[in-house]
């Protein structure tokens, strides 16, 4: 077991409550919206999953660090969380698949990452609280500077983000003999979807945030998809003017989280920034369609408004989430167009949702 001498830090949060804990070895300050996420695995996948961006990820898993970072395991090429509150954090690991420590991995990205918090108190605070903006430092002596500094941070709501982490150029995934092209808008996208699309025999041609319907078109895909990503849906007005003209074409539609609340944008429906949020591997959904329940991932700060969307005569809700009902899921009616508002590519022990890829290739044979 390694032991070294390690800084004091703190987190504080925007409301002045400040928790204290220790750096893991990086010294510095990081902004972000704190958040958390219940999963008592796939650490390595939260960290890099770009729907995170921007935001201080609170572990309420009390070991982090203790089988390692595989390389094939990133879903996405960088780190994208701001930086990491932990309870234990492991300096060694056990996996023999692992190809390197988490302090490593972490070093390697330039993350700041303090442990030795009461993670327990700080997750409480902020489920009775909200999520907010925070600021994890080992500046311990500055904290008025520290305010100071938070105070001018962004707020998440009305925040554009999906143009930090999507693609500059397009590029394409998978097999270019594959049986289906597919058209993706990428507004955050993780690793895994693309692999559960390339398996399913489909070529995916992957765009930035801000293309157009015709870019897209150009490619002369099969089917059409929109990707997970962070920040508030709303400012993505560009990716709202695709979805529209996909949808009005009756081109097979597919939305994951971003994309779900991108699709209901198109169609009228409001979106609103949530208390906590949902983020963990165990959550309950419900499946109108077959009455069947399904365990699944999930990582969205906002939602779309279930009132509005019980009232569009257009949209029919598939999904609902059974710890607070709200939506998880839609299609609409008369048009090959459906959405989810998790993750049916993150398969953390359960495989319930992988059938929602199907039933895109489906649509598409159909089409």
């Amino acid at each position: 077991m390694k032991y070294k001498q390690r800084k004091k830090a703190l987190i504080l949060l925007a409301d002045g409550t400040i928790f204290h804990g220790k750096s893991i070895g990086k010294e510095g300050t990081a902004f972000g919206e704190v958040c958390f996420n219940t999963g008592t695995t796939g650490y390595q996948e939260i960290f890099t999953d770009p729907s995170y961006y921007g935001q201080l990820m609170v572990t309420t898993n009390a070991h982090i660090g203790n089988y390692g970072t595989k390389e094939d395991e990133m879903e996405s090429d960088t780190v994208k969380i701001a930086g990491l509150i932990c309870k234990n954090f492991s300096f060694e690991y056990s996996r023999p698949a692992g190809d390197a420590s988490l302090e490593e991995f972490f070093e390697k990205h330039n993350t700041l990452a303090i442990a030795d918090v009461d993670t327990r108190a700080l997750v409480s605070y902020i489920r009775d609280h909200g999520a907010m903006n925070a600021v994890i430092s080992t500046e311990v002596d500055n904290i008025e500077g520290l305010k100071q500094q938070l105070a001018e941070q962004p707020d998440m709501k009305g925040l554009e983000l999906a143009s930090q982490v999507s693609t500059k150029e397009p590029y394409y995934f998978g097999n270019e003999n594959a049986r289906y092209k597919i058209a993706a808008l990428d507004i955050g996208i993780k690793k895994n979807i693309l692999r559960n699309l390339a398996k399913r025999d489909a070529y995916i041609k992957v765009f930035p945030y801000n293309s157009k319907f015709e870019d897209l078109e150009a490619f002369n895909p099969d089917g059409y998809f929109l990707s997970n990503g962070p920040g508030d849906p709303e400012p993505l007005v560009e990716a709202q003017a695709v979805a529209k003209e996909i949808i009005s074409r009756n081109k097979p539609l597919f939305g994951i989280c971003l994309g779900h609340q991108v699709i209901a944008l198109a169609n009228g429906i409001s979106t609103y920034k949530m208390h906590n949020g949902h983020r963990g591997i165990n959550h309950p959904v419900k499946n109108l369609i077959t009455g069947k329940g399904e365990i699944t991932s999930q990582n969205h700060g906002f939602a779309i408004n279930r009132e509005e969307t019980e009232a569009n005569t257009n949209v029919e809700i598939t999904h609902v989430h059974l710890n607070d009902d709200t939506v998880a899921g839609i299609k609409i009616k008369d048009k090959n167009c459906f959405s989810v508002q998790y993750h049916p590519e993150a398969s953390p022990g359960p495989n319930d949702s992988v059938y929602l890829f199907d039933q895109f290739i489906e649509n598409i044979k159909n089409n």
